[in-house]
């Protein structure tokens, strides 16, 4: 059975990774090879299907390659999506999640929640997120990643 701190450790992880990126981005050639890496660590890519939905894409929603994922996470000359902006080089200084519930099982673990994003100012940016985890080799790794910003009545 998959447990609630393993999945912690995951986010925490996950988390730890974006700031890292953003933290690279002046040295291009280390941010792409760490973020590379992070997709490889981090997501299901080798296993299979990853239904991956990041939150500031308007035009190209979805994201099942990891070329796609990369290039929403950096962008770069290279980037797969036009629109990218380079999500993680930001750069976030912090990423807090709270999980609003979780569904473990043995192989796959759902969490849902809000994580929160801290800038370079000390702004804090709300996303309502749903991962969904998978053991891949021993290791839980995303196939699913949705995140949005919450509705707002303007």
């Amino acid at each position: 059975m998959i447990t609630k701190e393993q999945v912690v450790d995951a986010q925490q992880k996950w988390g730890n990774g974006v700031v890292k990126i953003g933290a690279l981005k002046d040295s291009r050639s280390e941010c792409e090879a760490f973020a590379s890496e992070f997709l490889d660590h981090r997501y299901a890519f080798e296993a299979g299907t990853v239904l991956f939905k990041p939150t500031k894409c308007e035009f190209e929603q979805f994201r099942p390659t990891k070329a796609a994922a990369l290039s929403y996470f950096i962008a770069g000359d290279d980037r797969a999506c036009n629109e990218d902006k380079g999500f993680a080089i930001n750069p976030w200084t912090k990423v807090r999640f709270e999980n609003t519930g979780l569904i473990l099982e043995a192989e796959r673990a759902i969490a849902m929640g809000n994580y929160f994003f801290t800038d370079e100012d000390g702004n804090e940016a709300k996303v309502e997120y749903t991962f969904g985890y998978k053991l891949s080799n021993g290791v839980l790794k995303i196939d699913l990643h949705h995140s949005s910003f919450p509705y707002t009545n303007s």
